[in-house]
């Protein structure tokens, strides 16, 4: 099917070429640079198109990085010149060649944004946009795609290949939830379930994704970079954007936001604050079938989060700027849960366990930027430094009923981290046509997670005696990572080539104290669960563990780009990844817990190395453009889910990690917008995966039967699993002011290492009236209007298992958005970059 996609690109692509006159003598060249002429930055990947006066393409080609673009080989006479980029207004005018003016330069080019064309407006488009860059598709978020619930959370499974486990919030890209993510380029330590549903979805500007980055970028993440941008306002003057909403099923969800700015001269102030209130009811069930019995899930939970973002510009002269900007987030939140188990055969054995979470957390970020600009256009070099500090406290309390294994007790949890980011970038346009970059980045990360416990638990040292009150665990990760990268393009007429590199060095190092009661530890360790990879030893009442990992890695990337008509681009890329072990993959103390299961970190995990190759073509059509891929990758050192029968308890298990064997996925993707009339325009795509996933599983031979130890077996489970999904998101423009939004979304049937999850579907609905001339805008939308939204499954791992879990899907969305100022000048651009580690669990079962 590969080569048969290939070959139909390769066919449309070459038949799309125009004739050249042969007579005319070939003897010009044209330049320019191409500029937004709202956001003042230069526009790359820009169509130049070369015409004769009857209008037949001579010759073309696209903009560099820095929007420049060169042009040779033009026929003496008169031409027309054409730049057209999706989005903005065509540019067209007439260059005369002659033998005393062959060389033509253009000068500046400025587009302006086709309001009508996308229904856009300057501050927050109207309908959500898809580009297809170099190495990335960014999304500009629309109001037709905030109105889709309060959080960045409720948005994301609009977008091609992202989805979002309304579970647990882990978040995929390609079926994998190997992905970084970034909010302005920067990673948040905040966890990134508890983040995406932090940020309101009213402050979200776009959405980068990046399925194979170049080695400039940091290199982890198997499925790519998911960033996050936040609206900056920076125009001249004073200027704002207001924004509030509310969406209600069961429970009441407020979203409220504003941005505003202040520029005049040198300085340009912006600052930004988003308000997220949110009470949310999730619920489900799951039956074992050999020992018939049922467990019964409910969830409320009610979550507060503030977002504040201030900043300053300062442009101190033509070469030189500095800015600075600090990020504070501020969540709190409490979860209520009830677990009940009914044993349908043996009334004696059913329990119920009541769960009461509280969490208080404060996100910091500090940003510095220096920025000296050379003579030469795009000659500059830039110092960064970002420093962003997160404290987490966690009380949560369980309490047991029925025949439950554990006595009543409180967890109390408090996490602190930080992470220091140094960069220094320089990049060198050697020439109009070639560039060199190369960069130097310090990452300095730490993470104390402390635990105490008011449960008791069976003594370690001594099987057959009493229970034993709960260690206090402190947990102590670091991990310091220094790294260098250089990356050279170069372009010609129709294809251009980017070559890079980056090598790493590591240090990690983490260790874990167990204190216990005074007279409980001795040296005999046989019975204390240990990683042959980790150091155990006694101190007085204290365990410690200890893991150390230091390596060197290189990652080569490599990209080559074709453009044989201003209609038609392939590409081609490389690029070899890492995904190192989540906090939560390696961190030791217990994550969660039901009756029936515990969730753990094992703390020797080493990172998988993905090998990624991926190609592209992009079609531009008169009314929109459409863009297939096709991606392999090759896994070696696979991190993966285990599953493990509790020894202490043979119906409970427990859930961990481990690395396995190599393993490889593959997938096609196929997105497009398009407009078939004046008053209809939608975004769809497709994409489709498959994955070999490998892990360890323990099952009872005989559950349900009084079972021993000796009925535990342990199997080394390989599941092939082939996913696809579709998306379609219509607007429909009534009048001028007002339009009709509907989207639908499809999820096949796939499977992981535990489960066969079973398809879902859902359809949103929404209406917009723009008011005031636009500056107001009105919205409304009813969300899985058909109330089909679950997540359902039935597996055979360890158990023979069925269920669904369901969540407040069918809500009402009513938002309101004004914005005031009006003047257009786009302030300092700052580089995005991704820093991040593998994420966590997908499932709990």
């Amino acid at each position: 099917m590969k080569h048969l996609f290939l070959l139909v690109a390769f066919f449309i692509g070459f038949s799309s070429f125009a004739a050249v006159n042969p007579e005319s003598e070939k003897l010009g060249k044209i330049t320019g640079t191409v500029f937004d002429k709202t956001l003042q930055e230069p526009i790359p990947y820009v169509t130049i198109a070369i015409k004769d006066t009857q209008g037949n393409i001579i010759t073309g080609g696209v903009t560099d990085d820095n929007g420049n673009f060169t042009i040779k080989d033009i026929p003496e006479g008169k031409n027309m010149v054409s730049i057209q980029f999706i989005g903005y207004k065509s540019y067209e005018t007439e260059v005369t060649i002659t033998r005393r003016n062959r060389n033509v330069d253009l000068g500046r080019i400025e587009l302006e944004e086709d309001i009508e064309a996308l229904g856009e407006v300057t501050v927050t488009a109207e309908r959500t946009t898809i580009q297809q860059k170099l190495d990335r598709k960014v999304i500009t978020v629309g109001k037709d795609l905030t109105t889709s619930g309060p959080t960045a959370s409720d948005i994301m499974n609009n977008l091609p290949s992202v989805s979002v486990d309304q579970q647990t919030g882990a978040l995929s890209l390609r079926g994998n939830q190997n992905v970084r993510v970034m909010v302005d380029g920067k990673l948040s330590n905040v966890p990134v379930a508890q983040l995406l549903k932090q940020i309101p979805s009213t402050s979200i500007k776009q959405i980068e994704l990046i399925t194979n980055p170049s080695a400039k970028y940091n290199p982890e993440g198997m499925s790519g970079i998911v960033n996050i941008i936040l609206h900056k306002n920076v125009n001249i003057g004073f200027n704002g954007n207001i924004n509030t909403g509310l969406a209600y099923e069961r429970q009441p969800k407020f979203n409220n936001s504003i941005d505003m700015n202040y520029r005049n001269g040198k300085l340009n102030f912006y600052g930004s604050w988003g308000y997220n209130y949110s009470k949310n009811e999730n619920y489900g069930n799951l039956f074992r079938i050999d020992d018939n019995s049922e467990q019964f899930f409910s969830f409320d939970d009610k979550n507060n989060s503030n977002l504040a973002k201030f900043g300053i510009d300062y442009y101190i002269n033509d070469k030189n700027t500095v800015s600075v900007f600090t990020n504070q987030n501020f969540y709190e939140g409490n979860t209520e849960g009830t677990t009940d188990i009914i044993y349908y055969d043996e009334a004696a054995l059913n329990q119920m366990q009541d769960f009461f979470n509280m969490v208080d957390n404060q996100s910091q970020q500090y940003n510095f930027d220096y920025k000296l600009d050379f003579a030469k256009e795009g000659h500059n070099i830039e110092l960064e430094v970002d420093y962003n500090l997160f404290e987490n406290d966690e009380d949560a309390d369980f309490r047991f009923a029925g025949a439950a294994f554990s006595d009543d007790y409180v967890d109390m949890v408090n996490t602190e981290r930080d992470r220091l980011t140094v960069n220094l970038d320089y990049v060198n346009p050697l020439t109009d046509k070639t560039k060199l970059e190369l960069g130097l980045q310090a990452r300095l990360f730490n993470s104390d997670i402390m635990r105490g416990s008011t449960q008791f638990v069976v003594n370690p040292f001594n099987l057959e005696g009493d229970f034993i009150a709960s260690p206090t665990t402190d947990f102590d990760y670091s991990r310091d990572i220094y790294s260098a990268y250089a990356t050279y393009s170069k372009g010609w007429e129709k294809w251009s080539v980017q070559l890079g590199i980056r090598a790493e060095s590591v240090d990690v190092i983490a260790d874990t104290k167990e204190s216990y009661t005074e007279g409980v530890v001795n040296n005999d360790l046989s019975n204390i669960d240990t990683d042959p990879n980790v150091s155990v030893t006694t101190n007085g009442d204290d365990v410690l563990r200890n893991f150390t990992n230091d390596y060197i890695e290189v990652y080569p990337s490599a990209f080559v780009t074709y453009n044989p008509s201003e209609k038609n681009q392939f590409q081609i890329s490389y690029s070899r990844r890492v995904d190192r072990p989540g906090l939560e993959q390696v961190n030791p103390i217990r994550e969660w817990a039901t009756p029936l299961i515990s969730s753990f970190g094992r703390t020797s995990l080493v990172p998988q190395f993905t090998n990624s190759v991926e190609t592209n073509y992009t079609r531009n059509l008169e009314k929109g453009s459409i863009t297939a891929g096709v991606f392999y990758r090759i896994i070696t050192d696979e991190i993966s889910r285990a599953v493990f029968v509790d020894r202490t308890d043979l119906n409970r298990i427990i859930l961990t990690y481990d690395n396995f064997e190599d393993t490889n996925s593959y997938g096609v993707e196929l997105s497009g917008n398009y407009r078939p009339t004046k008053w209809w325009s939608f975004n769809a795509s497709f994409d489709l995966y498959n994955q070999t996933q490998k892990g360890i599983t323990e099952r009872l031979d005989n559950p349900g039967q009084n079972p021993t130890q000796a009925d535990i077996i342990t199997e080394k489970v390989e599941v092939e699993n082939t996913a696809w999904n579709l998306r379609m998101f219509n607007n429909f423009k009534v009048t001028k002011t007002f339009s009709l939004s509907a989207f639908g979304f499809y999820r096949g049937q796939n499977q992981n290492l535990q489960f066969e999850v079973q398809p879902m579907y859902f359809v949103n609905l929404g209406a917009r009236i723009n008011l005031w001339d636009g500056k107001g805008t009105f919205s409304i939308n009813y969300n899985d209007v058909f109330n089909t939204m679950q997540f359902a499954f039935d597996g055979q791992r360890p158990f023979a298992q069925e269920g669904a879990f369901n969540w407040e899907s069918g809500t009402t969305f009513v938002g309101f958005n004004y914005r005031f100022g009006g003047g257009k000048y786009r302030a300092k651009s700052r580089k995005r970059r991704d820093n991040n580690e593998k994420s966590g669990s997908g499932g709990i079962f």
